[in-house]
């Protein structure tokens, strides 16, 4: 190389410093300079880019210049520091309990993550921040209650990525639930260790005892073949609430005429939704084609059954496509002709009349 300027130029006000690399001072404008022989490339070994305010989010275009040839652009996004924490995919948990399974977020990840809800910290700009330490969240005591006891989050269970596809941007909490089932709205506090800023969100969090009934219904009465249908099972504790989705339903048996089941059933580790629900997805007909009709079916959770709850046999009607009208319809749309004539009858009298 030719000896000769390199010019470091950044857009948005972000602060440039030309250096070593090592111990390098941040940089004081938004554009730096530096004079070289060009007989070592450690000349110019290091561009840092800073914010120009600590903690604030920013996106930078820096361009290189050198002996007023521009060389090289690049863009640097620097994210803030956590202006904003969501809580998502809130589970159910069990009466007098801590325990979450790993089924309920199903991140596929450690052990420690194993959560009843993911947190997730964003800067002021939208970028995802990562915690430095789980002790960075805690409750916020005026929030707790004899419903819900306390909220957590495990050494072991804090966001270590910022990318949007990841679990681990995530970071996971469970809660602690008291000895009787209900619903309370608590706050998760998140406190910026390097900044000492104190950010809040509040739930609902809701504790329930383990599945002991169900009941099953179709989202229609009646289906065409080829149709899609959906199969709802509600799932009850003892005292008539809607289940946790900590304690799995245990195996089952679902039989239904005329339709093949889409989703995967009989997993003994399936738990329910947040609110105590399972649904299915069944196409109307099998392989070997269907013969229109009305059918009850039959769905058998076995340990459940062993403590007290009945069978449930929900009852739907099939039929092949093709005219499905009924003599019914055919003599109301009669009525409505004769009724429609009438009137137009008595119309053309008055209007004879009054010539």
């Amino acid at each position: 190389m030719d000896s000769g300027n390199l010019v470091a130029t950044a857009t948005n006000g972000a602060l440039i410093s030309i250096g070593s690399g090592t111990g390098q001072a941040a940089g004081t404008v938004s554009t730096a300079v530096q004079y070289g022989t060009g007989a070592l490339n450690s000349t110019f070994s290091a561009i840092r880019v800073d914010q120009p305010t600590a903690g604030a989010p920013l996106t930078t275009t820096v361009t290189l210049t050198f002996n007023g040839a521009t060389v090289c652009t690049k863009t640097v996004t620097i994210r803030g520091a956590a202006d904003k924490i969501i809580v998502s995919k809130v589970g159910t948990a069990d009466i007098g309990n801590t325990a979450a399974p790993a089924n309920w977020l199903d991140d596929g990840t450690q052990a420690a993550r194993n959560g009843h809800f993911y947190i997730l910290l964003t800067d002021s700009a939208g970028n995802i921040a990562t915690p430095t330490a789980s002790t960075e969240f805690s409750p916020s005591a005026a929030s707790l209650t004899t419903t819900v006891t306390n909220i957590a989050v495990a050494a072991g269970a804090i966001a270590t990525s910022v990318s949007s596809t990841s679990a681990h941007s995530f970071s996971t909490g469970t809660y602690t639930c008291g000895p009787v089932a209900g619903t309370s709205k608590v706050t998760l506090n998140y406190t910026n260790a390097a900044t000492g800023k104190i950010i809040s969100t509040s739930f609902d969090a809701r504790c329930a005892d383990a599945p002991r009934t169900y009941t099953a219904s179709f989202d229609k009465a009646a289906y065409r073949q080829g149709e899609i249908a959906t199969l709802t099972l509600k799932f009850l504790d003892s005292k008539g609430n809607a289940s946790n989705s900590v304690d799995p339903v245990g195996a089952s048996q679902i039989i239904l005429p005329m339709m093949t089941l889409v989703s995967a059933t009989g997993a003994a580790t399936a738990i329910t939704n947040a609110d105590g629900v399972i649904t299915y997805t069944l196409t109307v007909g099998t392989t070997t084609g269907m013969s229109a009709g009305t059918y009850t079916g039959i769905i058998d959770f076995t340990a459940l059954g062993a403590l007290g709850a009945a069978k449930s046999t929900p009852t739907y009607t099939l039929s092949t496509g093709g005219d499905t009208t009924t003599n019914a319809d055919v003599l109301k749309s009669i009525v409505a002709l004769i009724a429609s004539i009438n009137k137009q009858i008595q119309a053309l009298q008055k209007l004879i009349l009054k010539r």
